[in-house]
């Protein structure tokens, strides 16, 4: 359903330092860069047919975050999801809500993980379990 999603960055190469090391975890490899035809630095990491990708906003207004967003990001494993999150803490992260590890709900039993990045976007990481 989805092709993308884009989140903005206030400081583009700290972003770039924290997102190569936390999606690294998954798999990913280090951004492409590009810089669009108004100045501005987009950062684009594609994986398993997915693309996330940060730009400095085009408005040149402050990037801000949306409240009540999340973005996830699928885990192989409970491991793979600690190390996620703790990768994400180590470069400057914030955790958030409840410490990773399983959930139980309506949906059965996933673990999760969440942690803002350092611009404050809120990013989850899960593992459903076969």
């Amino acid at each position: 359903m989805l092709n993308h999603v884009m989140i903005g960055a206030n400081d583009i190469q700290k972003t770039k330092q924290f997102y190569d090391a936390v999606l690294g975890v998954l798999g990913a490899g280090p951004a492409m860069e590009h810089v669009n035809d108004t100045g501005q630095t987009r950062l684009f990491y594609a994986h398993n047919g997915s693309t996330f990708s940060v730009s400095e906003p085009i408005n040149g207004q402050p990037a801000t975050v949306a409240n009540g967003s999340t973005i996830g990001f699928i885990c192989d494993s409970p491991e793979q999801l600690q190390e996620f999150h703790d990768v994400a803490v180590a470069n400057g992260g914030t955790t958030s809500e409840e410490p990773p590890g399983p959930r139980e709900g309506n949906m059965g039993l996933m673990y999760l993980c969440y942690f803002l990045d350092p611009d404050g976007h809120k990013i989850c990481g899960i593992h459903r379990p076969a």
